[in-house]
């Protein structure tokens, strides 16, 4: 039993400028008081959409142009801030189904892992042509090659980053680690009755 192996990923573009947009902003500490994740991704940038409004301007998330975007394109360290796993979550739950950034926080990219959201890393200048191509054309539909670790926009395809061994979990379900888990049942209780602080309290 495995997770469902992400070789692919399609559709339109969300573009998000800036450097270290931190969890915080994607997902204020308000809404984490949830016990499930469901109706959190309603709530992304939230006070980012709320501020921008209050000058007469609208934020990529509260756009219309880009309301039906699935290919999330950022800047450098994105996902900074505290480890918050509500942050993925809210962008998954949103619509978000792939990320392309310079740079992100190494434990937000663990999160995405884990949420089968992949992670891709490209230079600014691409980042930076990716997200106009977006803006020229938002209903345009981009194609992730998560194998070739490439994106096909506007006829051209782009070479990306990412790394190897998250790479190979999309492509094999091994992302999914419940799966992996209720896979090995079995093993696992063999184990847990041979320690003595499990068995004890059995």
């Amino acid at each position: 039993m495995a997770g469902e192996i992400i070789s692919q990923v399609t559709g339109p573009g969300i573009p998000l400028h800036g450097n270290d947009i931190d969890t915080d902003r994607i997902i204020p500490a308000r809404f984490l008081k949830c016990v499930t994740f469901d109706g959190i991704g309603e709530h992304a940038f939230a006070d980012d959409i709320k501020g921008l409004a209050g000058k007469g301007e609208t934020h990529p998330f509260a756009d219309a142009r880009f309301a039906n975007g699935a290919i999330l394109v950022a800047n450098k360290n994105f996902g900074c801030g505290s480890s918050r796993e509500h942050a993925p979550q809210s962008l998954k739950r949103w619509g978000i189904r792939a990320i392309i950034a310079e740079s992100y926080s190494e434990i937000f990219h663990g999160n995405c892992v884990s949420l089968a959201v992949p992670c891709f890393t490209a230079d600014h200048a691409t980042c930076a042509k990716l997200q106009d191509a977006i803006e020229a054309d938002p209903a345009a539909e981009l194609s992730i090659d998560v194998a070739a670790a490439t994106i096909a926009a506007g006829g051209e395809t782009i070479s990306l980053e990412i790394q190897p061994g998250a790479q190979g979990q999309y492509l094999d379900g091994s992302w999914d680690a419940r799966a992996g888990l209720l896979e090995n049942l079995g093993a696992a209780k063999t184990v847990a009755e041979k320690l003595p602080y499990v068995s004890n309290y059995a």
